[in-house]
């Protein structure tokens, strides 16, 4: 059930009108009803596999939470994290085995980075067990983030599923501008440039150098437009429902530095991936100096790249992040002479440039299906054409690019 289809917008309208029509002690439920229409709509499996890994998660919070003894709270919180890991690991690699075809279901790599985050928290005594099923279970399955996030801490989602305090007018009103926006992005600004892009990228042999370079240049606009425009229309609706969810971005196209990227693209997962796994892995790797930083960033990109799909292109992809980044730090020094001698502003935007197009390139390996055909890809970019010039298009219409642009520049100027 996409967001940009009639059934989500049946789907939505009905459980708008219900929350606020109805008396306010119906509201979990319905929340929850909808929630579990959205994920059941896809397939029954997927809900059968979400409602078990929530419960499991909540009745594994409660033990760890009320275990007397250190060795018993990590025994459980061990095997907890386990369980998660090797459902979520087993969903995600058994399609490789021969003669295995699993489907892989709905949104569980959100809810179960959720429900990783919930046991740690209350691991590491930072939060107490929730003990309102009911609003756990909203907390792990709320339809509005479901389907690809944002991923939601427990101690930012469940106050305010606690609060009870009536939605102002205001909040419905910046929700619809919210979900306004999403659309632009996403029908005006990806939808209109990403056949062609694809086109390209599914026809790589063929195509000429400069249609390669055109879409490795433009793929990064398509992402964005795609991803950010679905996380705003997921705010949006959440917001006129009453709730404030992550921000997933944050201008990225602005960042001057590959870290400063990170941290202004698909927001949620960053620091989650910072708190859980950069931090604890640099922590205990500190002794080893220079190497343990490298080796914990290593590892940390490699398992973000893991985490996008199962392939050895996905974690070449996060790997190629953690080395910039490694590279970044070893170099600031320079970097700041360098600024000194060329100045602000010259020196600001050529550090954008320069890390917008180290992400596109390292894209190359996240959009290709083989390691074999990222290097292809690679070795024959050029800006060489088969016929003439006009293949700088890469065979997107006058019209398209007049308004995929004029979206572009809605959005950098005047939305952002």
């Amino acid at each position: 059930m996409s967001f940009i289809s009639l059934n989500f917008v049946t789907l939505f309208v009905c459980t708008f009108l219900l929350y606020y029509t109805l008396p306010p002690k119906y509201r979990k439920a319905i929340l929850l009803l909808s929630s579990c229409i959205f994920i059941g709509y896809y397939h029954i499996a997927f809900l059968i596999i979400a409602l078990l890994i929530s419960l499991a998660t909540f009745f594994l919070g409660k033990w760890v939470g009320q275990s007397k003894h250190e060795k018993d709270a990590k025994r459980i919180y061990i095997s907890g994290l386990c369980f998660l890991i090797t459902g979520w690991l087993a969903f995600r690699y058994a399609n490789l085995l021969p003669g295995v075809h699993w489907l892989f279901p709905l949104g569980i790599s959100f809810y179960t980075f959720q429900a990783l985050s919930y046991l740690t928290e209350i691991y590491w005594k930072e939060e107490e067990p929730e003990e309102n099923l009911a609003d756990f279970m909203i907390y792990m399955l709320f339809f509005m983030k479901f389907l690809s996030g944002p991923i939601e801490r427990a101690r930012d989602m469940l106050p305010q599923l606690k609060s009870g305090k009536p939605v102002a007018y205001p909040s419905i009103v910046y929700g619809m501008k919210l979900i306004v926006v999403g659309l632009i992005k996403k029908l005006i600004l990806a939808d209109y440039i990403s056949p062609y892009i694809d086109g390209i990228f599914n026809s790589i042999h063929t195509a000429s150098g400069v249609q390669l370079l055109m879409a490795c240049l433009l793929y990064p606009v398509e992402l964005y437009g795609d991803f950010s425009g679905y996380t705003d229309i997921a705010l949006g609706g959440a917001c006129m429902l009453g709730f404030k969810l992550s921000p997933n971005f944050n201008r990225p196209f602005i960042a001057q530095t590959t870290a400063e990227f990170w941290r202004r693209w698909h927001m949620s997962l960053s620091f989650w991936v910072k708190d859980y796994l950069y931090l604890p892995l640099s922590s205990g790797m500190r002794r080893w100096g220079q190497w343990g930083v490298f080796l914990s960033l290593s590892l940390t990109f490699a398992g973000l790249g893991a985490w996008h799909g199962a392939g050895w292109n996905y974690i070449i992809y996060g790997l190629i992040q953690g080395l910039i980044i490694f590279y970044e730090m070893k170099t600031a020094t320079i970097r700041n002479k360098i600024k000194n001698w060329i100045g602000n502003p010259l020196f600001t935007t050529l550090s954008i440039l320069r890390t917008y197009l180290l992400f596109a390139f390292s894209l190359i390996f996240f959009r290709l299906e083989s390691v074999s055909d990222a290097l292809y890809y690679i070795r024959n970019i050029s800006f060489s054409t088969h016929a003439s010039w006009k293949e700088v298009s890469i065979g997107i219409p006058d019209h398209n690019c007049i308004v995929a642009g004029s979206a572009l520049v809605l959005i950098l100027v005047v939305l952002l």
